[in-house]
């Protein structure tokens, strides 16, 4: 075998949906490519290759005996956007075995997808749409008495990953007064972002937009409970588009349905949400977990993994995938978004 193998297990994702045919023969003229019909890959297929594997494209089990059985692994690069705990790091990193994640490609959609969210509760796109349907809209000012301007508003970002710096991107367009809380970041580094650094409560209780895009992690499972939640000024307008975990759910809903805030929510503490659940009868505007898996995302992810693979297996580090933190890795706690998984799905 002449070309290195790299073993494709996308899994909950299909490899159609993040290779499209011209990255699939790009993939295959630079390895030998190992698939297997069952989804997620078989052990017996994963353990028949493991010691010629050179990468593998997806994030199958790897406990530190079947690294040890690797000895050709170089790289392990999940391609659902979490890093999952399902790998021993400490392993990996011991040999050298770059764990990638394509959470970038995600970014800019999810924080355009915000922008958007936030917009539509400011201005009352959908309630509008709603009342006209409905025969009972209102013309002009009498429509816009409860109207907002992002322009020039004080904005507040809760984490400053991925998602957070696309949208401060976004946001410079409407020449808001930023102000970012994230406590994995000096302040010194919000600042040459052109923003504030804040607390939490802070944060909470000045912003007239509010966007939670922080990750889950061991540290900060809830940390925004109803306490947190009622700090946040009234008529403020909130979205949340990271992971539930973050958030006491159940109040964020009960203190949008009081009219305590404007509040839209793209992901949820169960998905599929039940059909018969509390949070579809809400005030919230509510959006499938559909922010970042559109066709866009999924050919970035194509490209990204692509691009990288192919530094790799030439040996130069890789530039456009997110790498794991050996100090941050085992904190992470995202869980895989299940929304997908249903054979109607397309994220």
């Amino acid at each position: 075998m002449t070309k290195p193998v790299v073993m494709l297990d996308p899994h909950p994702r299909l490899r159609e949906r993040i290779l499209d045919a011209g990255q699939w023969r790009r993939l295959n003229e630079m390895a030998e490519v190992i698939e297997d019909t069952a989804a997620p890959m078989s052990d017996a297929v994963v353990e028949r290759w493991l010691p010629e594997t050179v990468a593998i494209i997806g994030q199958a089990p790897l406990p530190a005996e079947r690294i040890a059985r690797a000895p050709k692994l170089r790289a392990l690069i999940n391609v659902e956007g979490n890093f999952y705990q399902n790998v021993d790091y400490p392993a990996c990193f011991g040999r050298g075995i770059s764990v990638l994640s394509i959470a970038p490609a995600f970014a800019v959609p999810v924080a355009e997808m915000s922008l958007a969210l936030a917009l539509d509760l400011a201005r009352g796109v959908t309630a509008a749409d709603a009342s006209m349907r409905a025969g009972g809209e209102l013309y002009g000012s009498a429509g816009n008495a409860g109207a907002v301007l992002l322009s020039g508003a004080r904005v507040g970002i809760i984490g400053y990953g991925n998602i957070g710096r696309a949208l401060r991107k976004l946001l410079a367009g409407f020449a808001a007064h930023v102000q970012i809380h994230d406590p994995w970041l000096p302040d010194n580094v919000l600042r040459e972002e052109q923003a504030e650094p804040v607390s939490l409560e802070t944060l909470l209780a000045t912003s007239q937009f509010i966007f939670i895009l922080a990750g889950v992690t061991s540290e900060n499972q809830g940390f925004l409970g109803r306490k947190e939640l009622e700090l946040i000024a009234p008529d403020s307008i909130v979205v949340l588009a990271s992971r539930a975990g973050v958030i006491d759910f159940d109040a964020f809903a009960a203190l949008a349905d009081a009219g305590r805030f404007r509040a839209a929510s793209d992901v949820f503490p169960t998905e599929p949400l039940p059909a018969d659940s509390l949070i579809r009868s809400s005030r919230l505007l509510l959006s499938p977990h559909r922010a970042g898996g559109m066709p866009a995302s999924m050919r970035m992810i194509g490209e990204m993994v692509l691009d990288d693979l192919g530094l790799i297996l030439r040996g130069l580090p890789p530039v456009r995938l997110q790498p794991a933190r050996r100090e941050t890795i085992l904190k992470l706690r995202s869980p895989p978004a299940q929304s997908y998984l249903k054979p109607a799905a397309t994220a």
